[in-house]
């Protein structure tokens, strides 16, 4: 499957496979499915499917969905020969609130003296090209003010992100804040979803209608 593509792969030293590979393998240990990446050549991505015409950051696997796995063993067996890219499925063990960075940095540092303390905090990563996601919990869809501003993205069921030390052609994904930092705990989607509304309208940035009193959604109790 991968004899055409081997030698354009990009060369990671020795020490930044086995760094992949112990990623993929905490991340699953920690519950969260992991589902390998095409591998970077040049500025293109590879996965080895014949015909593929994704030259982008995609999953290797064309079953993805149903392959993604949270068994350290089986992840273990996907990074062992193979510098794969680390994706992680959405709306499942977390959804993901994408931003762009201006505004990313705005929410994180509100979120760190929020008076809701840890039910706001939780996991930050921070593409190269400039995107921020914040790792929330699953389920719960935009609030009316958010689902049709372009400023924000939902990643839930179907879909993926990229998660460090991936590589992309402009550097590395990184963790802005940690899963060991959080304590592999999630906030509530709607106090962040909150926070970014407060954020964008500091920035001027015009939303839709509030809701009725008495129709805002409310943060979940812990799980």
């Amino acid at each position: 499957m991968w004899g055409n593509v081997g030698p354009r792969v990009a060369e990671l030293s020795p020490l930044e496979r086995v760094r992949l590979r112990r990623v993929a393998i905490r991340y699953a240990a920690h519950g969260w499915e992991v589902t390998p990446g095409a591998c970077l050549a040049r500025s293109r991505f590879v996965c080895g499917r014949a015909g593929c015409p994704t030259v982008g950051c995609h999953p290797a696997l064309e079953n993805w969905e149903l392959a993604a796995s949270a068994d350290p063993a089986r992840v273990a067996t996907w990074w062992r020969n193979r510098p794969h890219g680390v994706l992680l499925p959405t709306g499942r063990a977390f959804d993901v609130l994408e931003v762009p960075a201006d505004l990313g940095r705005q929410v994180l540092d509100a979120v760190q003296i929020h008076p809701a303390g840890t039910g706001v905090r939780g996991p930050v990563l921070v593409t190269p090209t400039g995107r921020w996601m914040f790792l929330v919990r699953p389920g719960d869809p935009l609030r009316p003010e958010l689902e049709h501003c372009f400023h924000v993205v939902r990643h839930g069921p179907g879909s993926w992100i990229p998660a460090p030390p991936t590589r992309l052609p402009e550097g590395t994904v990184r963790w802005a804040v940690a899963p060991e930092q959080a304590r592999w705990q999630l906030p509530d989607s709607y106090l962040v979803q909150n926070t970014l509304i407060e954020a964008l309208r500091a920035k001027g940035v015009t939303l839709a209608p509030d809701l009725f009193p008495g129709h805002l959604p409310l943060p979940r109790r812990g799980m």
